[in-house]
């Protein structure tokens, strides 16, 4: 890109969710345009975009009206078809690249992306059949792995834990995926996740790490500054660029790591897109996930990653309004000194779905763990051990 996409210049969003609400929030107060194709029928999140194309990926009508809209592309979901990208890479600026989000999309080539490029990751063997699979069975480690499909895995889908004295034709028929990738299951002292930016003449940010805790395989809450040792927060960092690097990447990128009980950083997984775990920088940063998202695709300066206040992010599932009878009473929750409430505009709440998150800021960590436990007990969502 010769010269930077200015305010008044359309983005085009690949995907229909949260993150591309987010992003499109972002853009109208930056002055942009935005045009969201989904794929399908809203469930709400794009609605407040400029334009909003619900024809199916395959779509050459869908196609045509994108192109013909937008400045520059981007996604905010991987799993969008690699033909697609390619497509639209042809005739607009795509970013990140279509390369970088097919190796995201696949855990298979994801694990060869990080093994060719020397990045730790957790030891894993690829299965493609019931043979195949009792082989790597034999190679596990004591306390055993984790059986994934190759593709579309997310929040915990798509897993199995398993163990070497496993039948291993039985397990492989349950499974009932053409490919998967087997790891060894990592004892965990924590999870933790770092946000790098790079821009298309290769300058990097890096935003402080942040502290994962999960709930049945869904991130549940981000503790912001992580409370891990400095050399581990960064290394952390340090990995993070080289995977940037390495994916010759422009836009915001998520790293996940496990941090296991033997001392490794490892990779898990990269997310090729603003992330859950990032969504404390709308409150608590300079410059937020979903602006640095539009800075780097539209050639403008990165802008600062500093954290300015300790910050936890509580995220808000569907459980919420279940367990509350549809009425959750945010006027509590918001009563919280330092408390943020954002919300996804989803037309239906299901258990498991990802509906809004809370961000508790303060002058001290230890008084946004404070507020978001007061929330937790407001909406009542079930204590977790920090």
């Amino acid at each position: 890109m010769s010269q930077p996409l200015l305010p008044g210049s359309t983005i085009g969003v690949l995907g229909g969710g949260q993150l591309g609400r987010m992003l499109t929030i972002a853009a109208r107060r930056m002055g942009y345009r935005v045009v969201s194709w989904i794929g399908g029928p809203d469930s709400g999140p794009a609605g407040i975009a400029d334009v909003v194309i619900e024809d199916s990926f395959d779509s050459e009508d869908g196609l045509a009206r994108f192109l013909e809209e937008c400045d520059v592309a981007t996604v905010e979901f991987e799993n969008i078809p690699r033909e697609l990208l390619e497509r639209v890479a042809k005739e607009i600026p795509l970013h990140p690249n279509a390369d970088a989000i097919a190796i995201c999309q696949h855990r298979e080539r994801e694990k060869a992306f990080l093994s060719r490029s020397e990045i730790p990751c957790a030891n894993y063997w690829i299965v493609d059949s019931a043979d195949s699979l009792a082989d790597a069975l034999g190679q596990l480690p004591e306390n055993g792995g984790i059986l994934k499909t190759a593709e579309f895995g997310y929040d915990g889908k798509g897993q199995l834990p398993v163990t070497s004295d496993l039948n291993a034709e039985e397990t492989w028929a349950e499974f009932d995926a053409p490919r998967a990738v087997l790891e060894e299951k990592v004892a965990l002292a924590s999870e933790l996740s770092v946000l790098v930016v790079r821009d298309e003449k290769g300058h990097l940010a890096t935003y402080d790490p942040a502290e994962n805790f999960h709930r049945d395989h869904i991130l549940d809450v981000s503790i912001v500054p992580a409370r891990l040792d400095d050399a581990v927060l960064e290394e952390g960092r340090k990995i993070a660029v080289q995977v940037a690097e390495a994916l010759n990447y422009v836009g915001i990128l998520a790293v996940e790591f496990f941090f296991a009980e033997d001392g490794r950083l490892l990779v898990n997984e990269m997310a090729p897109r603003p992330h859950n775990s990032g969504h404390h920088t709308i409150d608590a940063c300079e410059t937020s996930q979903f602006e640095q998202q539009l800075r780097a695709i539209c050639g403008l300066s990165i802008g600062s990653p500093r954290l300015h206040s300790p910050t936890v992010m509580l995220n808000l599932l569907g459980d919420v309004w279940v367990e509350n009878d549809g009425r959750p009473d945010w006027g509590s929750v918001l009563a919280i000194p330092g408390s943020a409430l954002h919300l996804y505009g989803k037309h239906e709440a299901r258990r498991a779905r990802k509906m809004g998150h809370a961000t508790f800021t303060a002058p001290m960590l230890d008084e946004a763990m404070v507020a978001q436990t007061k929330a937790r007990h407001i909406l009542g969502i079930p204590e977790s051990d920090f």
